[in-house]
């Protein structure tokens, strides 16, 4: 069984950096692709970025390209999502997503998701 644990949320000026991460536990980790999602007040849940099994292809969502990336540690299990410039439009609870892990080709599905971790970026 999957389960995915965010952390590393906080409390960041506008213009700042962070950093996020996602632990996974589970077996056959290099073969799930994984994204970032996230949700602010009173809105939808947004895609932000997701990197496919094999660490070489990612994808981003608009609002984020630029500033954000993506990146995973086979070793440790545990996908990052490196933030950068952050704006206050970027408040949000950030999820950590897993596919089913059958080396899947974008777009991915997400079947397993994260309790999230909450970004308040100030302006």
């Amino acid at each position: 069984q999957v389960q995915l644990v965010e952390s590393g949320g906080g409390l960041v000026q506008a213009g700042g950096s962070l950093r996020v991460s996602c632990a996974f536990s589970g077996s056959s980790f290099s073969t799930y692709s994984l994204g970032w999602y996230r949700q602010a007040p009173g809105k939808e849940r947004e895609f932000v970025a997701a990197i496919a099994w094999s660490g070489y292809d990612k994808y981003y969502g608009d609002s984020v390209k630029g500033r954000f990336t993506i990146s995973r540690d086979n070793a440790k299990k545990t996908v990052y999502l490196e933030m950068n410039s952050l704006k206050p439009e970027d408040t949000a609870v950030y999820y950590c997503a897993a596919d089913n892990g059958l080396r899947n080709y974008y777009p991915y599905e997400f079947h397993y998701w994260g309790q999230g971790t909450r970004v308040t970026v100030s302006s």
